[in-house]
């Protein structure tokens, strides 16, 4: 915590940081906005800017997110992104764990302290995607070592079978769903060590899900009609659901009391 001034805290990343999946899709809440809650039970009057925006990579939010968040002076920063890269045909690794080492670098120099998060197995939570799980555990070794030459928090969500959960996520699989967001908050105020916070999000829901069979066939089904095809549409077509979009929150502000 600063010495004599009110925290600033500042997130980056693309739609789980912006909170898509948590409330009204065009102004949702999500984890960042839940966590800046959290802190403000150990500063009252912390502010907070989250200039996430839908559909970026990890390249487009150091781009266009790292200058505006240097400017703001800030002294917390959470740094969440790579999942848009992880889905694209053409994924590299290391390409995607260099914009976030950058974005690392720069704002740990500038004094801040960095927080981000490794991300889950894919392949639990959307079958359909398990060609994927190769590439979700180089990732997250990368952003470890990146993280440890930075001295950047780690909040571990992919070590535990609850982040695969099917009720921590919305629908469409991508997004984590309301309860979804408050796990993630509650392992990033964990990771940091806020007053209050403890491993408790860790901790499995009850009773467990298991669907099989001819309903799990045509859950997977519905969902790749629903969200897969029109996702594939788009990247035909060259466009991304944050076309259009600025962050929703590019000031610091104050942040109300915790609910």
């Amino acid at each position: 915590m600063p010495d004599g001034e009110p925290l600033r805290y500042v997130a980056l990343g693309d739609s789980q940081t912006e909170g898509l999946g948590d409330g009204d899709p065009a102004c949702p809440r999500g984890w960042a906005d839940r966590l800046a809650e959290r802190l403000t039970t150990v500063d009252p009057e912390v502010t907070y800017a989250n200039l996430a925006v839908r559909g970026r990579l990890a390249g487009e939010v150091r781009a266009e997110q790292l200058a505006p968040a240097l400017a703001l002076r800030p002294h917390l920063v959470t740094v969440v992104a790579g999942v848009n890269d992880l889905i694209r045909p053409r994924f590299e690794a290391a390409e995607v764990a260099g914009h976030l080492e950058v974005m690392f670098a720069a704002l740990t120099a500038a004094g801040a302290r960095v927080a981000t998060l490794t991300f889950p197995d894919v392949g639990k939570i959307a079958p359909i995607a398990r060609p994927l799980r190769s590439r979700v555990f180089d990732l997250n070794d990368r952003i470890r070592a990146a993280a440890a030459r930075h001295g950047v928090v780690v909040a571990e969500t992919a070590p535990h079978a609850v982040c695969t959960d099917p009720r921590l996520w919305s629908a469409d699989r991508l997004h984590a769903s309301p309860l979804g967001h408050e796990r993630i908050a509650a392992a990033v105020a964990h990771a940091l060590g806020v007053p209050g916070s403890d491993d408790g999000w860790t901790l499995p829901l009850h009773p467990p899900v298991d669907p099989a069979g001819w309903r799990a066939v045509g859950a997977e089904l519905r969902w790749a009609g629903t969200f897969l095809g029109p996702w594939l549409v788009r990247r035909l077509l060259g466009r991304s659901s944050g076309d259009g979009r600025t962050a929703k929150r590019p000031a610091l502000l104050p942040v109300g009391p915790a609910t």
